[in-house]
């Protein structure tokens, strides 16, 4: 085996990136997952193949398979890498306990982190509380698998199933979070208290290419009414002036803000879900319990505060709306959210 041997003083890092690749099957699901570009991580991969003598992988219409060097080499690095990781988790662990206090979670953004950070500081005044924010799911997962975070607060699209790193365990929050629709207000269907998605067939959409599984999801919706959409490429933030100029429409939580000239709507029959969970390493942190309640309590708040959502919830029976309206055998809900609906 040519120059195998120099394998052992490749870093870790190195090693690290093979075992991505390996375990999410392409360059560019193992780039996400390592927050970094796919043209930065096929470079480093040419340079182990480099260094090695030989190609790891075989690169496929369906992805990347390791070729029988690179199971060889696989086999080694794994042994290495979950080393590196326990040895990390554990310094950390050491520094932590010699600073103080100190509480790491991660989210994909939402509207009910700034309510749970509120609750986190009052629960733990004298801890140090950090927020981590990441488009990419994964990341954040890797993030709490590496002893990086405690605990992060992610969402995943029904056509883009998360990889649960070995160690890491979640909690569902909400199994089927809808996702509504944002359209110009001068639109017909802004006038609808729930638009038909095959009504909004000729609209152009925008989809965040960052956000996994959105843009199939939204096509695998039309396809099942037999359309097809028009879709472009960009970030909400852009997506929320040319909605309101009545460029587009796109998909958003059910929490999102209105805006003037933008209108937030369900969709019929919900056809576009998301699934809310708080991951965590499985030998759980003493408080995770208390976290997760923190972050219902905020998810209630920001749900209850969306008029589109709140009336959402009011007409559907979901699993969200006990807790919302009922007294007994549920979690006592936000004092906001008690007076509003009493």
């Amino acid at each position: 085996m040519p120059r195998y041997a120099h394998a052992v003083e490749l870093e870790v890092r190195h090693l690290r990136a093979l075992c991505a690749i390996a375990d999410a099957g392409s360059l560019r699901k193992a780039a996400r997952q390592l927050g970094m570009s796919q043209p930065s991580l096929t470079t480093q991969l040419r340079r182990i193949e480099n260094a090695i003598g030989g190609p790891l992988f075989s690169r496929e219409l369906t992805g990347s398979r390791p070729t029988p060097l690179g199971r060889s080499v696989l086999c080694r690095a794994r042994p290495i890498v979950a080393d590196m990781n326990a040895l990390v988790a554990e310094a950390r662990q050491e520094a932590g306990r010699a600073t103080g206090t100190r509480l790491r979670v991660g989210s994909t953004g939402s509207q009910a982190v700034a309510g749970w950070l509120r609750r986190l500081r009052a629960r733990f005044p004298d801890a140090d509380t950090a927020i981590h924010i990441d488009v990419w799911a994964d990341s954040l997962l890797r993030m709490v698998a590496e002893s990086q975070l405690d605990v992060a607060y992610v969402h995943e699209a029904e056509d883009a199933p998360l990889r649960l790193p070995d160690g890491v365990r979640r909690r569902v929050l909400v199994a089927r979070e809808p996702q509504f629709v944002a359209l110009p207000a001068a639109h017909p269907a802004a006038a609808r208290p729930v638009v038909p998605l095959t009504d909004l067939a000729a609209d152009q959409w925008m989809v965040d290419p960052a956000l996994d599984g959105q843009e199939a999801t939204l096509r695998r919706a039309f396809a099942t009414a037999g359309q097809s959409p028009r879709v472009v490429y960009g970030d909400y933030p852009t997506a929320a002036d040319l909605v309101a100029s009545g460029e587009l429409i796109t998909p958003c939580r059910p929490t999102a803000t209105p805006r003037p000239g933008l209108t937030i709507r369900p969709l019929r029959d919900d056809p576009l879900t998301l699934r809310l969970s708080l991951a965590s390493r499985a030998a759980e942190p003493p408080d995770t319990d208390a976290l997760f309640a923190d972050l219902r309590d905020s998810y209630l708040e920001a749900a209850w505060a969306s008029t589109a959502y709140r009336q959402w919830l009011l007409r559907n029976d979901g699993p969200l709306r006990p807790l919302l309206l009922t007294r007994d055998g549920a979690r006592p809900v936000p004092p906001s959210v008690r007076e509003a609906s009493a």
